[in-house]
């Protein structure tokens, strides 16, 4: 077995991130959400993304109750939606999840859409929700440059993790250069564009290539690159594809052919344009 799963990389304040993840996003709550985190956990995931959007909080909560791992052993992500934001609303949002997700602590807790006229306050709530010791780590999701840096001048602690869309079709290379310049990782959501690129000529080429799937080859990509990824999938056989990622490299070439691919392509809402 690959140990994908179990590759890490370290925030900026030392807190060990699994490299990649399951995102349950669209992921069907109830037993269908529960059943593809128990798969995960089995097929040796250590890293669940969720969301109080998502509306399965519980159900990942459940699975991670039922399995024989040790609650330690897994790094649990889940997001404040832009409707919570606010000091005291994101404060009773947050216990609002944990008593979701039956837990005590969070592994990662992010402002999922960034809403200017609350960022101050629903990051001094993350701050304060951080120094109570109630999320190993804290961050954003959906931040621009602009957002940031807007950002940076009223917090005490800086953002360890932007958890933004990223694939082949979308790689905004000014956002990842502000992070890493600034220690904040990048983290890919929708890192396969919900399967579109995988049909993409360039990538099923350097699949045959490398004798991978499509999937395997942009998730490499994507990891080479130094970002950290959560594919969704409800399929064991595709959870296991999917996180066998560390037993082959990508060449240099063939790395330049992918992120010639950029196209600003868009599935999910521009930051700059959606209101909340």
């Amino acid at each position: 077995m690959s140990d994908a799963v179990f590759k890490k990389v370290r925030l900026h304040n030392g807190v060990e991130m699994p490299a990649v993840g399951l995102g349950v996003f669209l992921i069907k709550p109830g037993r269908e959400a529960e059943q593809a985190v128990e798969t995960a956990l089995q097929a040796g995931y250590r890293s669940i993304d969720t969301a109080t959007f998502y509306d399965n909080e519980a159900d990942v909560g459940r699975a991670i109750q039922r399995s024989s791992i040790p609650r330690e052993e897994i790094f649990v992500t889940t997001k404040v939606w832009p409707t919570d934001q606010g000091y005291e609303e994101t404060l009773a949002a947050f216990r609002r999840s944990l008593d979701r997700l039956d837990m005590e602590y969070i592994d990662l807790y992010l402002i999922h859409w960034p809403r200017e006229s609350k960022s101050r306050d629903t990051w001094r709530a993350l701050e304060t929700i951080y120094n109570n010791k109630q999320a190993r780590a804290i961050g954003v999701s959906n931040y621009t440059t602009t957002h940031l840096e807007k950002l940076k001048q009223f917090w005490g602690i800086s953002p360890m993790v932007n958890q933004i869309e990223y694939h082949p079709y979308l790689q905004q290379p000014e956002l990842v250069r502000y992070c890493t310049a600034n220690n904040i990782r990048v983290e890919a959501w929708s890192p396969l564009m919900r399967g579109k690129v995988l049909h993409d000529t360039v990538i099923t080429a350097l699949a045959a290539k490398y004798n991978r799937s499509p999937a395997q080859v942009t998730l490499r990509w994507e990891l080479q690159k130094g970002l950290l990824v959560i594919p969704k999938s409800v399929h064991e056989k595709r959870m296991v594809e999917n996180k066998t990622l560390f037993d082959f490299e990508i060449g240099a070439a063939d790395m330049e052919k992918i992120d010639a691919l950029d196209r600003n392509e868009r599935i999910g809402p521009d930051p700059h344009d959606i209101n909340f």
